[in-house]
């Protein structure tokens, strides 16, 4: 195991001095991407076809089924990330206090997608995912608050740039595992394993720093340091509302993209549909998520990065209102492509920013994550009426434009960062 810049010795708790090198930033996207690999299998496929295999017979639509499963899902994520993180928070492990959480999450994260596969109905299935969902989120938790243990400010762009690029690299990888992995159980198997895999470079090569002293606890004060007042911290309020809107927008454009191409654009295969414009959508993502963060990094300012990537993710959800075809996914998707890759790496540089204490920053990045994973809950809630009631996909894909371009608005609201 080695150590980064003279960092193994120092109080687990300290703001960093020194940089990170080159391969710890590799191990941890590696890491940051096999977990969303775990996600992002079940989510843009193999959970719309269980879904859709399971829903006959039980009066319910597939579009209600998976609205259940993943809204049910993401209260679990919601919940789990902040808990998990505040307890890495505390662990005074001699393997450090994150690493841990990393290889107990992703291990049982693993045997629960082999699990969820196995669902023969509605109920173990939806139970199925909430356990994916509780194991990973414990290992993300923790590999999330690996970046300000470490990482100092002014590297923090290009190291979310990178775990951007992990992130979309990892819903590629895993659409693609869960188109070609030959069925159901093939798909989720051929996750679990990346998923398990893909952590092992950084667990095993950088020792993670040891918490020296364990703050004392009590049940009270613990539960209580979970709400964050944003009268008290209103920058971290408003990049919370930033971070969530966005989100939201962007839940809602890709909750239903298989329905979308299957029933509304008669797609021949929708499936591979789907992974195509997954594929062209991480290419421009990558074309943009590390240069932003480094540019971001170098002029020192994060918001009008935010800002405009948010309306340019906006016009892309856009499109798919207004131009419902396949030429206009594939345009929707290489704009959201990036738009997102600046959003993805800048937002979370400035999210580090404006943590509250330096001591809490698993379980205060768990509150801000709260921030991905709450959209993921309202977005089934919003969706299924909207195509149903309101306006069909039009209408589904006009909201969560104007819903994303809110949150971009919303950003310069924030004093403490430039």
């Amino acid at each position: 195991m080695t150590t980064t810049s003279g960092q193994g010795t120092r109080a687990a708790a300290a703001e960093p001095g020194a940089g990170v090198p080159r391969g710890w930033t590799g191990a941890l996207a590696l890491a940051n991407g096999a977990i969303w690999v775990g996600w992002f299998g079940p989510i843009q496929i193999l959970l719309a076809l269980q879904a859709a295999q399971l829903a006959p017979g039980t009066g319910m639509s597939k579009e209600s089924v998976l609205a259940w499963v993943t809204g049910i899902g993401a209260s679990v994520s919601m919940v789990s990330n902040p808990v998990f993180g505040a307890l890495s928070d505390r662990t005074g492990s001699r393997f450090g206090r994150r690493t841990p959480w990393i290889v107990g999450g992703v291990t049982t994260g693993a045997a629960a997608l082999v699990l969820l596969s196995l669902a023969p109905g509605i109920v173990t299935m939806t139970l199925g995912w909430c356990l994916v969902q509780l194991t990973l989120n414990a290992a993300f938790a923790a590999i999330t608050a690996s970046v300000p243990d470490r990482v100092p400010r002014r590297q923090r762009g290009v190291v979310g740039g990178w775990l951007g690029a992990a992130q979309i690299l990892g819903v590629v990888a895993g659409t693609g595992l869960a188109t070609l992995g030959g069925g159901i159980v093939a798909g989720y198997a051929a996750c679990a394993v990346f998923c398990a895999v893909g952590v092992l470079p950084f667990v095993l090569r950088y020792r993670d720093p040891v918490l020296e002293v364990r703050p004392p606890f009590a049940w009270g004060p613990f539960v209580r340091s979970f709400w964050l007042n944003p009268r008290t911290y209103p920058d971290l309020g408003w990049a919370w509302l930033t971070r969530f809107l966005i989100n939201l927008g962007n839940s809602i454009a890709l909750l239903y993209l298989l329905y979308y191409l299957r029933d509304r654009l008669h797609h021949d295969d929708p499936e591979t549909g789907v992974l195509v414009l997954t594929a062209v959508n991480g290419v421009t993502l990558l074309a943009t998520v590390v240069v932003s963060g480094a540019w971001s990094d170098r002029v020192g300012r994060r918001k009008p990065f935010v800002l405009w990537s948010g309306v340019l993710m906006a016009v892309a959800a856009g499109l798919l209102a207004v131009w419902q075809t396949w030429p206009g996914a594939l345009v929707a998707a290489a704009l959201l492509g990036v738009g997102f890759g600046v959003f993805t790496s800048v937002d979370f540089a400035l999210m580090t920013d404006v943590l509250p204490k330096a001591a809490d920053r698993g379980k205060d990045l768990g509150v801000i994550n709260i921030a991905n994973s709450l959209p993921q809950v309202a977005a089934p809630a919003l969706a299924a009426p909207i195509v149903t009631y309101a306006g069909g996909y039009a209408g589904l894909y006009g909201i969560a434009a104007g819903v994303g371009l809110v949150g971009a608005v919303l950003v310069v609201r924030i004093r403490g960062v430039r």
